[in-house]
């Protein structure tokens, strides 16, 4: 595992930025896991100034999303495909027939035909190249809430309390937001060739510890990263203020600076 940590927010989004923009040069019909929430904004204001300014083109990139609220149709204002269509996609070349969001308004009685068809859409574009995630504040990757299993498939889930609470900023009351959503499982994410995991602000220092230094546990779904043979993780320096191995984290960075190679 490669931990990045940067100075500040702004720095953190640049560097999300380089290794995205420097898989789409070398393959430009990569497939993309995108996350939603407030830390990847950055991220994808970065990616839209590459494209305008670098002229970066996404014409050949797919994208699937992680997740979405159960019950939202896609022009909700809260909905995660008004998310990316607002944040990303309207500003960039990709396709709309390549960028797939699981559909929030799909009946109860297909959602397991249509969790399982997600799948095989992931499958059949030749699986993740690169999947980007946030950690929850509960250790959550997608809402994969604690838990769930570290072999768990995209399905409906339940939303913990305290997603409930972190994400009602983003709603008129708590009492709107929705309490089940579709996500990608753990196994699923598992799959992807490589992984990076954004963090960012001091709130999220304790369970990012817990998730790259702690023991790997479905009571913190981000720990099943672990497992991975390719994860970077990219976070600022307020959120990596309780890693136990900062020190050395910023050791390896400083080496891999002044010989301009990562060392993983």
């Amino acid at each position: 595992m490669r931990v990045i940590i940067t100075k500040d927010y702004y720095e953190l989004s640049r560097e999300a930025s380089v290794v995205i923009s420097s898989l789409i040069n070398k393959k430009p019909g990569c497939v993309l896991g995108l996350a939603t929430g407030s830390t990847p904004l950055g991220l994808y204001r970065e990616l839209v100034r590459l494209h305008k300014e670098e002229k970066l083109s996404f014409s050949s990139v797919k994208t699937f999303n992680l997740d979405e609220y159960y019950g939202l149709n896609p022009s909700h204002p809260q909905s995660y495909r008004h998310f990316m269509d607002t944040n990303l996609f309207r500003h960039i070349d990709i396709k709309p027939e390549n960028t797939f969001v699981p559909e929030g308004n799909i009946k109860s009685e297909e959602a397991e035909e249509y969790c399982r068809g997600y799948e095989e859409e992931i499958k059949k574009n030749g699986g993740i190249d690169l999947q980007v995630l946030g950690i929850g504040g509960d250790g959550h990757i997608a809402f994969n809430e604690p838990g769930s299993s570290l072999g768990s498939r995209t399905r409906i889930v339940a939303l913990d309390a305290r997603t409930i609470a972190d994400n009602a900023r983003f709603f008129n009351k708590a009492e709107e937001v929705p309490r089940f959503a579709l996500s990608m499982g753990v196994g699923t994410i598992l799959e992807a060739r490589e992984i990076i995991l954004l963090a960012a602000g001091s709130n999220k220092a304790p369970i990012l510890a817990q998730a790259l230094e702690g023991p790997i546990t479905s009571m913190v779904t981000a720990s099943a990263i672990q497992f991975h043979p390719r994860v970077t993780v990219i976070t600022d320096e307020e959120a990596a203020c309780s890693l136990a191995r900062y020190p050395y984290y910023k050791f390896i960075r400083d080496a891999e600076q002044k010989i301009n190679t990562p060392l993983f």
